[in-house]
């Protein structure tokens, strides 16, 4: 490796002083979401699975939106081989304790029929669980169910904790170093909110939609072509769960959140949260007795953000998110815009997250000025840019206002991330990183091997229409599960997780001393 040509500041510092070890300690962990189906396609109407524990207090296995849409987290590991043994014996557990159904494999929902069909989810009676459902209620007031169910995988990434003190060495900062830490963390957030749309052009796998998804916004389908009777899609599209139909929210377009900093990040989504809107006041908060909406503010809490990436504390029982990063600092990246992998069985693939990884660190070690006035427009136009037509040929993206060709910004990026590739490749002869970038230089060479290219192919081929085509691939994993025996020592464990967080649950059910109402605004006043 030639470090006269890196053009890195922080990643020439690592190699000249032989540091650039450090790199491969980072903390991988994965968060996957999937809705329960029935065999033939319909979204589940059931309770959440006693045997699989509580959702409110189960460290590993929850549920997000919906009652069927369930939420898989593993812990952070070092080696991401471990982590995805971990996100696999989870998927295994599941599927014994799954009756009659199975996980959908694609993230954009097919077998809905309209918002009443989707079960919003419940935690119980305690107040953080009747909190939880209440905000779930507001998500439906502003946004619709639909929008809700749509499932993706989120990368969760923790700088390696010995890198900090050389990189802060090398910086000679006036800052402390958590102070330093933090700043380095929203340095890297930018530079992926720049660069991000490579993520949806690599890996989107949405690039198609049921028509049944618009039962409840029938004036959304004039935007779409008709691929089948069932079916509508734009030719080009890589991930339309990314676009404005799916995971995004034009509601949301005007919000000014700060990225320059972690004060200004936490301040500026606080006054979000404090800002009254006139269409959410309409809708009412607590109407008839019943809550409504959590309040009628631009957001109700920090999770209605929807943003691709998100810095991170581990939040203590209570706690608000922006509090904790406020206290405590940056812990960790949460990376939110893959779609499910429908030719994985895990929804994600080791080299996708090895990929992501390296991407992440490249983001770190890269110089990243603090955003100007018109970035954050540029950053998301790009991204729907790449959501709805990323395989067009010839397709110009804005690269700090000049036009460039998606390409040749793609094969920059790819170049910056190739000598972190090799450092991360140093102990092992098999070389997974440069293999993961490799594989990804062919999807951009030719755009025909993108997720997004195939699952269009497929479909075309077997002449299914976009549900059928996820079904497919949903019966194929759920063989591929159950054919797979977990060992009993972890079904045991898992058996154990699910008893105690139910006595957890009523616990909480058991101990609360306030009201609703009290505990509500007890939650609200904290600062």
């Amino acid at each position: 490796m030639n470090i006269s040509t890196i053009d890195s500041p922080r990643l020439r510092y690592l190699l000249q002083h032989n540091q650039q070890h450090l790199l491969c300690k980072g903390l991988k962990g994965i968060e996957k979401e999937s809705l329960r189906i029935s065999k033939h396609g319909h979204i589940s109407q059931t309770d959440h699975p006693r045997a699989l524990g509580s959702a409110l207090t189960h460290p590993y296995i929850t549920t997000d939106y919906s009652e069927a849409l369930l939420e898989f987290i593993t812990p952070p590991f070092e080696n991401i081989c471990d982590t995805l043994d971990f996100m696999q014996d989870i998927h295994q557990f599941v599927y014994q304790n799954l009756d009659n159904e199975m996980l959908l494999a694609s993230s954009m929902p097919c077998g809905i029929d309209g918002d009443e069909s989707i079960r919003i989810a419940e935690y119980g009676s305690s107040n953080i669980g009747q909190m939880k459902h209440i905000y779930r209620r507001g998500l439906w007031h502003r946004y619709g169910r639909t929008m809700q169910s749509i499932a993706g995988v989120h990368f969760n990434y923790s700088v390696p904790t010995d890198l900090w003190a050389i990189l802060y060495d090398q910086e000679q900062s006036d800052l402390s170093l958590d102070e330093f830490i933090a700043k380095s963390y929203f340095g890297m957030i930018r530079n992926f909110q720049r660069k991000g749309w490579l993520i949806l052009y690599l890996f989107g796998a949405s690039p198609a939609i049921c028509k049944q998804f618009f039962k409840s916004r029938p004036q959304l389908m004039s935007q779409f072509a008709e691929f089948n009777a069932n079916t509508l899609y734009h030719p080009y599209a890589t991930s339309l769960r990314m676009s404005d139909i799916g995971y995004k929210s034009k509601n949301q377009a005007n919000l000014k959140i700060d990225y320059n900093s972690l004060n200004g990040y936490v301040e500026s989504l606080s006054a979000a949260i404090n800002t009254p809107y006139p269409e959410y006041e309409t809708i009412g908060v607590k109407v008839d007795g019943n809550y409504q909406q959590l309040n009628s503010n631009i957001l109700q809490i920090e999770n209605e953000f929807y943003s691709t990436v998100r810095p991170k504390q581990i939040i203590q029982s209570g706690e608000k998110p922006t509090l904790a990063l406020k206290r405590r600092g940056v812990c960790y990246v949460e990376i939110r815009s893959l779609d499910l992998d429908l030719f994985n069985p895990l929804g994600i693939s080791e080299n996708t997250c090895r990929f992501v990884e390296a991407f992440l660190l490249s983001c770190l070690l890269k110089d990243s000025p603090l955003q100007g006035e018109n970035e954050q427009q540029i950053n998301n136009d790009n991204q729907l840019t790449v959501a709805n037509f990323g395989r067009k040929p010839n397709l110009e993206l804005n690269q700090n206002g000049e036009s460039i060709l998606l390409q040749e910004w793609a094969m920059e990026i790819m170049d910056a991330i190739e000598p972190i590739c090799e450092i991360l490749d140093a102990d092992n002869p098999d070389k997974p990183y440069l293999k993961a970038l490799e594989q990804q230089q062919r999807l951009v060479d030719n755009p025909d091997l993108t997720p997004s290219a195939q699952i269009l192919a497929g479909m075309s081929k077997n002449k299914q229409c976009f549900g059928d085509f996820g079904v497919t691939a949903s019966t194929k994993y759920e063989a591929y599960f159950k054919d797979r025996e977990l060992d009993a020592v972890k079904i045991q464990e898992f058996q154990q997780m699910a008893v105690t967080s139910l006595q957890q649950q009523k616990a909480l059910e058991g101990n609360d001393k306030l009201g609703l109402d009290e505990f509500l605004a007890h939650y609200f006043a904290q600062h």
